[in-house]
């Protein structure tokens, strides 16, 4: 039984909406490496998903760059520790994070013009910076 996931007050994810499957994984282990499949592979179904708003869903597909499938769902894979559970609960709050982030709302950007004095200053610096090349070239006599 998988608990919902709690992101933040507004948003809980049901645990139908995430799929764990388990894989063996790479690294240290020894011979236990071979017998138990502690590598997990946590899939969410985000386009799917009625508990994310749709500004939320958009954020969260860039954010999430490849690990976003064609099918829309998120797959995060974790083979960080030897224990399965210390995996599934990386996984799990690799996800949470994920989705906070996505729910931040970016700041609009607000163009603003130089001032006045500063183009001033900056066609002053090309002026003379042309005129000490001007004056680099041959000599004549």
């Amino acid at each position: 039984m998988v608990h919902p996931l709690k992101i933040n007050d507004q948003i809980e994810i049901a645990d139908w909406e995430l799929t764990e499957s388990f894989a063996r994984s790479s690294g240290p282990g020894g011979q236990n490496v071979n017998k138990v499949s502690t590598a997990v592979e946590l899939r969410f179904e985000a386009e799917r998903s009625p508990n994310l708003p749709d500004p939320v869903k958009r954020r969260l597909r860039r954010l999430a760059g490849r690990r976003w499938t064609q099918d829309g769902a998120i797959v995060i894979f974790v083979q960080e520790t030897r224990s399965q559970a210390r995996n599934r609960e990386i996984a799990k709050d690799r996800l949470a994070e994920l989705i906070r982030k996505a729910c931040e709302k970016p700041k609009r950007r607000v163009p603003t013009k130089p001032t006045y004095g500063s183009v001033k200053r900056r066609l002053k610096a090309k002026k003379v910076r042309g005129e000490v090349k001007a004056l680099r070239g041959r000599v004549d006599e």
